[in-house]
């Protein structure tokens, strides 16, 4: 069975079209834009005042609500042996009261379990439930040690866990149970997970992590297929006792991903993106990735965006509050991408109330926008495709660095580049879902199928355009290395020696004599840096006069041996061809890796060239001015939306941001969708209607300086 087929089985649905088919499944979390989620601990009830709580949902103006309900403690008197009530509950029901108060304010309520640890009650009674290590000890909590950790795969979850499920949905007519760390804090050697996979195999269970052994590819396989069971088990049993409640596991995301993102794009009738804030070095453009990966297979699903108000560090500072600043540009960045909010705060009992006024003023404003925030699809002509087994079976332990990192390379050339693009699954290619591109960019996807390969082709054939890099294509979906690129025939380019690196000190030299567009900005650079690895490639044909080609590395010590040994070799770093209406770009080595590494100015405009070469139109929308910002632009039933996101700040690259400064005027020209005119132009945050110049299908504006988020909002 190929990868493909494995998939399409486990997932036992139809491709998912952009506009998702079964309605019924997914519209009525549709209505809910502004998510509050209260994660009681166990001590809350009896302390903490959940009317305060109401009343502030209602003054925020929040529609939906996720309240802690069972799993490891149960917060309502529950009748499940071993389900273990807290013990400050005494005769009350603490998710009762929540879930009441909340559908008297209207509100879509889900209710949270979270499966993941139990008590010694349960070791002693149920042994067999708890996850067992490599080393075939029990698993004590590794933060609450008197708390023994679970597995996700055998009777706890399938029968424990589907009882609590039930009761709860039998209790309470809620619209869905949302259930956390279901599945699995790392891999289980108990006996259960022994038995069911060697059933699945005919194997033990493996002792390596890596994807290329058979037996861990086959672990991998077993433990999506059985997850994917337990989802639809829970699913059914809810939807047995209320047909329009559904099961919404936290799960997905993107090539990093441990569970089919196709797969759960068919199952899920909503999701949330439950990356919280930023952590390390990581940008704050992070919160609209999560939007536009989910959105690859939800297509027009609702997403949240579920954003901590305090910290997301290592250390796992629960308490703590993050500036406000910080939560702003999160939350802004993320609604401009799609996501519809959803804080979390754990606790009932507040140990530092900073964030309530900032989250109010975040909640208030996008509820007087919600008109405008009910998208129906983007309108980006580029996108960026994301692999699962790519990452899995060609990065496995390094794919952050040798997938993941060319991603964001490309993300943040894009970003600077102000191009509006959307993501796709690289399971999702088929014509139906990527006609709507003009350019698909693909960063390293080094696996790839031949079916997979022939969609691309397919793709080119009708007009579509491509931007590849390094290794993209050079091995099959399990991550086992052709002869040659998948896709050589779109390249031009042959495979003849493997990936080479890291190079020092290479470099590479800029024909400026061809007056290719590629090189537009960079007229008084006769040379660049190269990148770190690259493959060995033949022309399949002739590529005259390279605009970028090769200088070889020379020693950089000592500093008296640091000259160029070759000047020039004509050897191209760059493949372009023009396919009929098509235009593909190849680069043989790491560019979007190490623009993401190094930032270097000059890797930037490269790629902002090449994208603008290959996609060949003009841009829907093109925002000019000082800055960085966040483009992207929508169709909503009667409007059009650009939203400028200001990412201009200190902190850009590390949170948490101090303020907010302001984004200096920018001009902005938006071309409307054939056969429409601009009934009326309102900018939602100056709460201005600006002087808009008409001119053919496009409308030229100027938007006023401001701080976090502007939306150009277009009646049409």
């Amino acid at each position: 069975m190929t990868r493909r087929e494995f998939v399409q089985a486990a997932s036992a649905g139809p491709l998912l079209a952009w506009h998702a088919p079964g309605a019924e499944d997914w519209q009525p979390f549709d209505r809910a834009m502004r998510w509050a989620q209260l994660t009681l601990v166990e001590n809350d009830p009896g302390r903490y005042d959940p009317q305060f709580w109401l009343d502030y949902f209602r003054r925020i103006r929040a529609d939906a609500a996720c309240l802690s309900a069972g799993g490891c403690v149960a917060y309502y008197p529950t009748k499940v042996p071993f389900h273990h009530r807290s013990a400050w509950l005494g005769d009350r029901d603490a998710f009762g009261e929540l879930f009441e108060g909340c559908r008297k304010l209207g509100m879509i309520v889900l209710a949270r379990t979270d499966p993941h640890a139990t008590y010694q009650d349960v070791f002693e009674a149920h042994p067999d439930w708890i996850a067992v290590d490599a080393q075939g000890q029990k698993r004590r909590h590794w933060a609450s040690p008197e708390m023994w950790v679970t597995c996700a795969l055998g009777p706890y979850n399938f029968e424990f866990m589907t009882e609590v499920t039930r009761e709860i949905a039998s209790l309470y007519k809620v619209d869905g149970i949302f259930s956390n760390r279901w599945a699995g804090s790392g891999m289980c050697y108990c006996e259960h997970c022994q038995k069911n996979f060697r059933a699945f195999s005919g194997m033990d269970l493996p002792r390596t992590n890596n994807p290329r052994d058979p037996v861990r590819r086959a672990y991998l396989q077993w433990r999506e297929q059985r997850l994917f069971e337990l989802w639809r088990l829970w699913d059914s049993e809810i939807r047995k006792v209320n047909p329009q409640a559904r099961f919404i596991a936290n799960a997905g995301g993107g090539a990093l991903s441990d569970l089919d993102m196709k797969t759960i794009g068919e199952l899920a009738p909503t999701l949330f993106a439950d990356r919280q804030a930023r952590r390390g070095l990581a940008p704050v453009w992070e919160a609209g990735k999560n939007g536009k990966e989910y959105r690859a297979t939800m297509g027009r699903k609702p997403i949240g965006g579920i954003f901590s108000v305090g910290l997301e560090e290592p250390y796992r500072w629960k308490d703590s509050v993050q500036a406000p600043a910080e939560i702003r540009l999160w939350v802004a960045d993320g609604v401009a991408n799609g996501l519809r909010p959803w804080f979390t705060k754990f606790a009932g009992v507040l140990h530092d109330p900073r964030w309530l006024k900032t989250v109010e003023e975040i909640y208030t404003r996008y509820a007087s926008w919600e008109r405008y925030l009910r998208n129906e699809e983007p309108l980006a002509r580029v996108a960026v495709v994301y692999s699962q087994q790519t990452a899995t079976y060609y990065g496995g332990a390094q794919a952050r660095q040798r997938v993941e990192d060319h991603t964001l390379g490309v993300y943040q050339a894009l970003i600077e580049a102000r191009v509006p693009f959307e993501m796709v699954h690289d399971g999702l290619l088929a014509p139906e879902r990527i006609r709507r591109f003009k350019l698909l960019i693909l960063p390293n996807i080094a696996a790839l199928s031949d079916s997979q390969c022939d969609q691309l082709r397919q793709y080119v054939r009708q007009g579509g355009s491509l931007l590849a890099t390094l290794e993209t294509s050079l091995y099959d979906e399990w991550g086992t290395v052709r002869k040659n690129f998948g896709l050589a025939d779109l390249f031009g380019a042959d495979f003849k020696t493997p990936r080479q690196g890291p190079m020092q000190n290479s470099y590479l030299r800029l024909e400026h004599a061809t007056r290719h567009p590629l090189l537009a900005g960079l007229e008084d650079a006769p040379r660049i840096i190269n990148g770190v690895y690259r493959v060995g490639v033949a022309a399949r044909e002739e590529f005259p006069d390279p605009p970028v080609t090769l200088i070889p590395s020379y020693p950089d010590l000592p500093m008296e041996k640091v000259y160029p040994r070759v000047e020039r070799t004509n050897i191209p770093e760059v493949y372009l061809r023009q396919l009929g209406g098509s235009r593909v770009v190849y680069f043989p080595w790491d560019i979007d890796r190490v623009f993401w590494e190094v930032m270097c100015v000059d890797h930037g405009r490269l790629l902002r060239n090449a994208i603008a070469w290959a996609a060949n139109e003009e841009p829907p929308v093109t925002v000019t001015g000082p800055g960085v910002l966040d483009v992207t632009i929508w169709r909503q039933a009667n409007s059009l939306t650009v939203h400028l996101v200001n990412l201009s700040n200190p902190m850009f690259m590390k949170g948490p941001a101090r303020e907010l400064l302001p984004a200096p005027a920018q001009q902005v020209r938006l071309r409307l969708p054939q056969g429409l005119r601009a009934r009326r132009v309102q900018l939602l945050n100056a709460g201005v209607e600006p002087k808009v110049r008409q001119q053919g299908d496009s409308i030229s504006l100027t938007v006023p300086p401001f701080l976090d988020h502007e939306v150009i909002a277009v009646d049409l």
